[in-house]
This record gives structure tokens, C-alpha cells and sequence, in this order.
């Protein structure tokens, strides 16, 4: 019996991403639910109920101490212990930007060697000081992640003012290379990873979009593939004339996971 997978959106006051993020995973046969952070925290043993958790983009809690700050706070000291225990039996989490931000919050990325709670990353400001609305290119550093499998190297759209990823300290930096957690780099026109501004929106790290953990299985993003779904979300798709593709650059993220589920769970 093929298994579908189940799919835990989890929203906040703030977050704006969600009927897009459910609307991505049921594209590919994934089965959504929206659920509000205050009813997962009534309910932990809810959470076990679902194959993946995603939180998507937005502004939670109005990003009013700092981006994911108080949502992933929030995560941390109510929800650590089955947070822990999803992942531990085969979870699959996603975080998109303010997501990502939440996940980094939250410890539970880049999750070298601090326990949860405790940051080894942090998601700041924009090194432009503005907020940062542009597509950009993305080079893939790695395919452990099984969001990722064989999809070829995106293009996707940033829309943060909060996505300058900084380790904690040269150790932290270089794990983030050994220990093989960097899933995306911010590229040029030639594919190569760069820090030139506006292809590296933010001043990044070593140029880093998006990390995973020890798993494969957790993935923190700050590019939006909701957004680019389909062929003609892509803003030059008139220009493709007849050769518009169904599936969007974001979509394999969405497909891969459900895919996964199916074959794993």
C-alpha cells in the first residue's frame, strides 16, 4: 500500500507562506495541514502524526526582537524533546527564509555539536542594510539531502532583509564544509559560487543559502521555491515561447520529499 504523505504546515501569527507551501507538497500527492503553532503546543503528540513538517516564509511574530526569534524560542522551550524524537524517526523537516531562520533559531540546523537551543549559526542583516526581492542562482554544494536528489541547480527568488548567514566562529565555519552541511551556495551567471552583491543577495558566508543536518533529512532555505512552482512563475517565462516547462525550479524540492515519504515511510 503506497503511503501519502502527510504533511504538517505550521503557521504563526505573521506567517504569510503557507496556503503556498501547502499548496506545493499536495501538488505532489503530499497531504497538507495548516495548523496553528498554539494548537501543536496543546497537542505535541500531534506532530508524530505527520511524515514532514514545514514552516514556511513570512514574518513570524511580526519579527519584532528578530527574525524567527520568538518562534523558534517558542519551538525550543515547548517542543524540543518531540522535535527531537520526529527527526530521530525519519521526520522530514523543511524551513523556508523565515522558516530557515526559525530552524537556525531553534539550533536545530546547522546541529553540529551544540545540543538544541544553543546557535552555531545565525541568519542577520542583509550586508546591502535593505531588503533584498530578486531571483537568483543557486549552485548545489551538496546531494546528501533528500529534498534535493537529482535536481539540477535552481534559480529561485529571495525575498528577505534578514538572510546574511555568520558561524558562530572559525570552527563552526569550517564544519559547515567538513561535515558536509552546505545544500546551496548563491551563484553568478557561470554557476560558481560567489560573494558578489546582487547575485549573493546578502553577503552570506562562503556564499551559503541553504544547510542541512546530520540526517539529510532537515533542510533550511532562504530562497523561496514555493514561489517558483511552475514554469511561468519565472519572470522572463514569455520569453520561452512554446517551451514553458509544467514544473518550476522549486518544485523538485516539493516532489523529492514526497517521493522519499513513498519509498521510506
Amino acid at each position: 500500500m503506497t503511503v501519502t504523505p502527510s504533511v504538517l504546515v505550521l503557521r504563526a501569527a505573521g506567517t504569510n507562506c503557507d496556503p503556498e507551501t501547502a499548496f506545493a507538497f499536495e501538488r505532489f500527492g503530499g497531504r497538507p495541514e495548516i495548523v496553528h503553532v498554539n494548537r501543536l503546543l496543546e497537542d505535541p503528540a500531534r506532530l508524530a502524526r505527520h511524515h514532514v513538517l514545514a514552516v514556511p516564509g513570512g514574518f513570524a511574530y511580526g519579527d519584532d526582537i528578530a527574525a524567527g526569534a520568538v518562534f523558534g524560542t517558542e519551538l525550543g522551550t515547548r517542543l524540543a524533546s518531540s522535535l527531537q524524537r520526529f527527526v530521530a524517526d525519519g521526520g522530514l523537516v523543511l524551513g523556508i527564509c523565515n522558516g530557515f531562520q526559525v530552524l537556525v533559531r531553534l539550533g536545530l540546523l546547522p546541529g553540529l555539536s551544540a545540543p538544541l537551543g544553543e546557535r552555531e549559526v545565525a541568519l542577520t542583516d542583509n550586508a546591502s542594510h535593505k531588503y533584498e526581492d530578486r531571483w537568483v542562482k543557486l549552485a548545489i554544494s551538496s546531494r546528501r539531502c533528500v529534498f534535493v536528489g537529482d535536481m539540477d541547480a535552481p534559480e529561485l527568488p529571495v525575498a528577505h532583509a534578514e538572510g546574511r548567514l555568520v558561524a558562530l566562529d572559525e570552527r563552526v565555519a569550517a564544519a559547515l564544509d567538513t561535515d558536509d552541511r552546505v545544500v546551496f551556495r548563491y551563484a553568478d551567471r557561470t554557476g560558481a559560487p560567489t560573494q558578489d552583491y546582487p547575485a549573493n543577495p546578502n553577503g552570506s558566508h562562503g556564499a551559503i543559502a541553504a544547510l542541512t543536518d546530520a540526517t539529510g533529512r532537515v533542510l533550511g532555505l532562504m530562497p523561496h521555491p514555493e514561489r517558483a512552482l511552475f514554469g511561468y512563475h519565472h519572470p522572463e517565462w514569455t520569453r520561452q515561447g512554446d517551451s514553458v516547462p509544467d514544473h518550476g525550479p522549486g518544485a523538485p524540492l516539493f516532489a523529492n520529499a514526497c517521493d522519499w515519504v513513498r519509498a521510506n515511510r
